[in-house]
């Protein structure tokens, strides 16, 4: 009997394309709005300086009758910003746009657009880890200290806050006076009886760490019998006069064994014993969050030293490596397989996976991020002050929508859609803000 299966005749199914695109999983984007707005107007060059004149010293004796004081002398502090210049494009052709069923445009500028949020976001975080002041869970002495299980906890959220208000780091809604003093008679601010003008700092919290927090038995029996009256985005709950707010942006750091190169004779490092640190940043948001331990020293014969180093071979991530004479490396390498235009042409960041890349030289001063013990993931929580940072903006930001044929593409065979900003992070007061880190009881698989 003849039989005709379905494979017989594939060349005459039409294959089906859904008209709706599938949603992009979401991004909590909660740091550039605690920025204060800061304005550099053109024609004043790129750096933007805030000065603070600082309190006189208190009187320490009291005066002698007809004998004037000596005096204090004025001071001023200051912090300054650099506004860069940041941006992107999509290009497409005018082939793939009449022939591909989604408007490749329209899905091009949805695109753009996110990548600017999701990159001023990015961007603030990794100022915010500049920050001077860290508490570590458990009071441990550093990120290599933690291990697992050192998650967040109430006492070290309480000890955080009470550090701040110590340093008298202003509080949102608070009181815009510089000496605040409660009206006693009067019996407290008109505002005290709602919950959403009641003073307090505001912290940024990694999704997963959101959870180890609520776990906390006192931190669970508060947010589960409290009516939350929510202020921010994603804010997830309040504890000891802090509004947590969750991100999934929020940068990690992972710690991985280390890496050691070997001594080659290709490049122009000095004779010397060098210590190599490799860090991974993911392809996506572009953290540094694989943090490999210091290496072993190395022994170079100079003056044509050179060290080779194995990347390893991880999917979705680019590799950075950098050199020292101490255990504590704080440049970049030299290496021709690195960038080739921009700002870090020829310095050994952004190399591919699975490869060996020699490192020729001594490249610019850059500090890679601490590594936590092999094996530890570590989440940051930032814990903010009103007045802890800011965003200079020189230029705002301008989407560019090129569909018309010119000089240099005569015949209109590209579409173009890009975004550019000028703009830095300023921090206006190491004290108004703090960071905690932690490691976590949770991970993002399933099972």
């Amino acid at each position: 009997m003849a039989v005709n299966p379905a494979a017989n005749f594939s060349a005459d199914i039409e294959g089906y394309i859904a008209d709706k695109t599938l949603p992009l999983a979401r991004r909590q984007l909660v740091a550039y709005q605690f920025g204060d707005p800061l304005t550099l107007p053109k024609g004043r060059g790129t750096t933007y300086t805030a000065t603070r004149y600082n309190r006189l010293p208190l009187p320490f004796a009291a005066l002698s009758e007809g004998v004037p004081p000596i005096g204090e002398t004025m001071t001023i502090s200051q912090v300054s910003a650099v506004a860069v210049q940041w941006g992107d494009k999509v290009t497409i052709t005018d082939i793939a746009e009449m022939t591909i069923k989604h408007p490749l445009f329209q899905k091009a500028t949805e695109l753009v657009a996110l990548q600017m949020a999701e990159t001023l976001e990015r961007n603030t975080f990794n100022s915010l880890m500049a920050g001077s002041q860290v508490n570590f869970v458990n009071q441990r002495g550093s990120r290599g200290a933690l291990v697992a299980g050192d998650v967040l906890d109430s006492t070290t959220v309480i000890r955080t806050n009470a550090a701040l208000e110590t340093l008298g780091a202003p509080r949102y809604m608070g009181d815009e006076q510089t000496d605040a003093k409660m009206d006693v008679e009067g019996g407290g601010s008109k505002a005290s009886s709602n919950p959403q003008a009641m003073p307090h700092y505001a912290a940024i919290i990694h999704t997963l760490v959101v959870g180890d927090f609520r776990s906390q038995a006192d931190v669970r029996l508060a947010w589960t019998y409290s009516d939350l009256n929510r202020l921010y985005n994603y804010e997830a709950g309040e504890w000891s006069g802090i509004r947590f707010c969750k991100s999934n942006l929020v940068p990690t750091f992972t710690g991985v064994a280390q890496i050691n190169p070997t001594a080659g004779a290709s490049g122009s490092l000095a004779t010397n014993n060098y210590y190599v640190i490799v860090t991974a940043s993911d392809t996506q948001n572009q953290y540094e969050s694989r943090i490999y331990q210091v290496s072993g020293a190395t022994a170079v014969a100079g003056p044509n030293g050179s060290l080779s180093v194995a990347l390893p071979s991880i999917v979705g991530f680019t590799f950075s490596v950098y050199i020292g004479l101490t255990s504590s490396p704080a440049n970049l390498g030299l290496c021709a397989l690195g960038p080739v235009q921009g700002p870090l042409a020829g310095q050994a960041t952004q190399l591919a996976p699975n490869q060996t890349v020699v490192i020729t030289g001594t490249g610019v001063a850059q500090t890679p991020p601490a590594a936590p013990a092999t094996g530890i993931t570590v989440y940051p929580t930032f814990i903010l002050g009103r007045g802890a940072y800011g965003q200079v903006v020189l230029d705002n930001a301008k989407f560019s929508y090129l569909k018309n044929a010119d000089k240099s593409d005569p015949l209109n065979q590209l579409r173009i859609i890009g975004w550019k900003l000028m703009y830095g992070t300023l921090i206006e007061n190491q004290l108004f803000f703090a960071r905690i880190e932690s490691t976590s009881n949770l991970t993002t698989t399933f099972g």
